[in-house]
């Protein structure tokens, strides 16, 4: 039986970014109890482990009761069904989004007629923000701590290797 107070916020999350924690924080106001589940896709060539983005957001919702984080590598309905949540979050950014996001909560209620899928749009101030471009902006050594947590700022100097300078030759 699925519980419409309780819902999930699935995500590849690497890194997060503060647009995530943006959605996340909106969305605890909302719900009495969220999962954040951290999507461990082997198809997916991620810079982070599920573990250590599991452990980064732990660390930065460290006194949040009615939050949890998870890693999952199933498909988001199976966790659903196990959990017994009533709604999954997903932010959207712009018509792009949309389209693959509503597409994808068609397919889930195929699956799981009583899942319902909330389409949160993003805070203006996070519009642009990728955690490609995340991963990217670090790689060549720019400031990115105006776009995610001091936690991930920590990991991704500790991750990602600085491979240019932006200069030219």
């Amino acid at each position: 039986m699925v519980d419409p107070h309780v819902a999930m916020f699935p995500g590849s999350f690497d890194p997060p970014t503060l647009g995530h924690i943006n959605i996340i924080k909106r969305s605890l106001r909302l719900y009495d109890h969220l999962y954040v589940v951290v999507a461990d896709n082997i198809n997916k060539h991620c810079l982070f482990t599920a573990q250590e983005r599991v452990d980064v957001l732990k660390r930065i919702f460290p006194d949040s009761p009615n939050i949890e984080v998870l890693s999952y590598d199933g498909l988001m309905v199976n966790f659903a069904r196990e959990h017994g949540v009533g709604v999954m979050i997903r932010g959207v950014r712009a018509v792009g989004d949309f389209g693959y996001e509503f597409e994808l909560a068609m397919t889930n209620k195929q699956m799981m007629d009583e899942l319902e899928v909330l389409f949160m749009p993003t805070d203006p101030n996070y519009f642009m923000l990728r955690s490609s471009q995340i991963k990217e902006m670090a790689a060549f050594g720019a400031d990115v701590s105006s776009l995610v947590p001091a936690e991930v700022v920590e990991l991704l100097h500790e991750k990602v290797p600085v491979v240019g300078s932006g200069s030219l030759a």
